[in-house]
Formats: structure tokens, C-alpha cells, sequence
């Protein structure tokens, strides 16, 4: 799905050029321009790293056929569903983002100053920050893959908007509302994850794994009068197959599926409650 591929390489490359660009802009305040080149590498080396991951995830995800090509499948979207809550309440509580990353940079760029070895730390923590987004990219997307498919266009489009908005957010004086950004695409993520979550659930219970709870809830598909030919809201219809990829749509429920997709939304939201109640009472004090 366009829209589903774009949020998740958007966020995911959002994080990533936000620590590069806070990085190369802290350089550029303290006047460290002999780093930039360390940045580079690490920007370079973390990069290969990913396109990497993606080839092996490939090559072991292609081994699987069958029940085990099922379990792997459920496996990797609730995987990639935990990986994406850790991402949104991380996000949920970076106020402060640009401070706490320019913290981490001055304690290496203070090592490097009193012994050039220590400028590994620099190279280390850019090559770690692009390498965790892309691997996490690499995961989120063959979840999507298994769930709904993935779409090249939005993928890239989502790379690109968010280069965009890391590139404006620095030149134009931090001015780029990024926490409206952030708060808009948490609340589609969310609903996203929340999908993985229950299609993850199905794929267990197709393969026997989990044999609680998989009696058919509801089926509300369309009859499909014509072989290939879908109604709107069928799960590979128009609007049925939309709905599907961006949140999880199924048109014939297990019990189990529905529990675990309410019970998702139910948990994430009283996180949420507990981060913004915690960082009042951090403002009040």
C-alpha cells in the first residue's frame, strides 16, 4: 500500500536524518568542521549496513515454505509491531529531541579532542543511529510485504519527504512543527502496528500454532460474483484491500484477532497517558 509504505520509510528516515542533521549542525555551531567527514562515513557505513540486512533478510525469509513459511510470517509482524511501538513511544517522549542528541555529540567530540581515536564515537553513533532505522525499515517492510504488499513509489516518496522536512527543519531555524508531524502519523502508525498485530495472530493460528480463539468471529466479505472481480469492501477489493494494508482490515475475524487488536490499541493508550502525565508533572516541578 502507497500510504502505509510512505509512513513507515518516512518516520523511520525522519529519526535517522534528525540525529544526522542535529549532528552536522552542532559541528557547524561549535566550529568542529574537520568531523564532518567522520559523519560521512558513518552516514556511508551504516547505509551499506542496511542494503546489507535487507539482502540477508531476503535470502533467509526465501527459505521458508509452507507452515514455517506461515509462523515466519507471523513471527515477523509482531516483531515488527513491537519495534514499531518502541518507535512511537520514543518518539511520544523526545520533547527535547535536538538537546539530547547534541548532548550525546559534545561528549564525543570532547573525547575526540583529547585523543583522535575517541572520533570513532562520533563515527559509531551516526552509523548506529542510520543502521537501526534502515534494519527496522527492512523488518517493517517484509511485515508489510506478508500482510498486504509493499509500494515502491510510497516508499520512496516517504524517503524523500522526509530528507524534505529534516533538511527545513534545520535551515529554516527549527521552525518545522515536528511535534504535529509526529503526533499525526503516531495515531496512523498506531492503527498500523495494531493491524501487524492482529494479521500476525492469524498467521499463527493458520499454521496451528496458537489454537485459542480461532473460531470465525463475524464474515462480513462480499460474495464475489466474478472470479478476479471484487466488490469495494471485500479484503482485496478497493477500498477492502486499502483498509487492509494501513490497518489490518479483515472481513472475517478470529475471536482471538479481535481481542488481540483491542487489547493493543487498549495498552498503547494508557502508555500514552502515562508519558503525558509523567512529563507533567516533570513541567510542573
Amino acid at each position: 500500500m502507497v500510504l502505509a509504505s510512505f509512513l513507515v520509510t518516512s518516520r523511520e528516515t525522519l529519526e535517522a536524518t534528525l540525529v544526522v542533521g542535529i549532528v552536522l549542525a552542532y559541528l557547524t555551531k561549535t566550529n568542529k568542521h574537520h568531523y564532518r567527514k567522520t559523519v560521512y562515513y558513518g552516514i556511508a557505513f551504516g547505509i551499506l549496513a542496511s542494503l546489507l540486512s535487507a539482502f540477508i533478510f531476503t535470502i533467509f525469509a526465501g527459505g521458508f515454505e509452507g507452515r514455517a513459511e506461515e509462523i515466519f510470517e507471523g513471527i515477523t509482524m509482531l516483531f515488527a509491531s513491537f519495534l514499531l511501538t518502541t518507535m512511537i513511544l520514543w518518539m511520544m517522549r523526545q520533547k527535547h529531541i535536538a538537546r539530547h542528541i547534541e548532548s550525546k555529540v559534545s561528549v564525543e567530540i570532547e573525547k575526540a579532542e583529547i585523543d583522535m581515536t575517541y572520533a570513532y564515537g562520533l563515527f559509531l553513533l551516526v552509523l548506529i543511529a542510520v543502521l537501526r532505522e534502515g534494519v527496522e525499515t527492512v523488518i517493517f517492510l517484509n511485515a508489510m510485504k506478508y500482510a498486504s504488499g509493499v509500494n515502491f513509489v510510497g516508499g520512496l516518496l516517504g524517503v524523500l519527504t522526509a530528507i524534505g522536512v529534516g533538511y527545513l527543519f534545520f535551515t529554516s531555524t527549527r521552525k518545522v512543527n515536528l511535534k504535529k508531524f509526529f503526533n499525526i502519523s503516531s495515531i496512523l502508525l498506531i492503527l498500523f502496528a495494531a493491524g501487524l498485530v492482529a494479521q500476525g495472530i492469524h498467521e499463527l493460528q493458520e499454521a496451528g500454532v496458537i489454537l485459542y480463539g480461532a473460531k470465525e468471529l463475524w464474515n462480513i466479505n462480499p460474495a464475489v460474483a466474478v472470479e478476479g472481480v471484487y466488490p469495494l469492501l471485500h479484503e482485496k477489493g478497493m477500498v477492502g484491500s486499502f483498509l487492509k494494508g494501513l490497518f489490518g482490515y479483515n472481513g472475517n475475524p478470529s475471536l482471538l484477532e479481535v481481542l488481540s487488536y483491542i487489547a493493543y490499541l487498549g495498552i498503547i493508550f494508557y502508555l500514552y497517558r502515562r508519558i503525558e502525565n509523567s512529563q507533567k508533572v516533570k513541567v510542573g516541578s
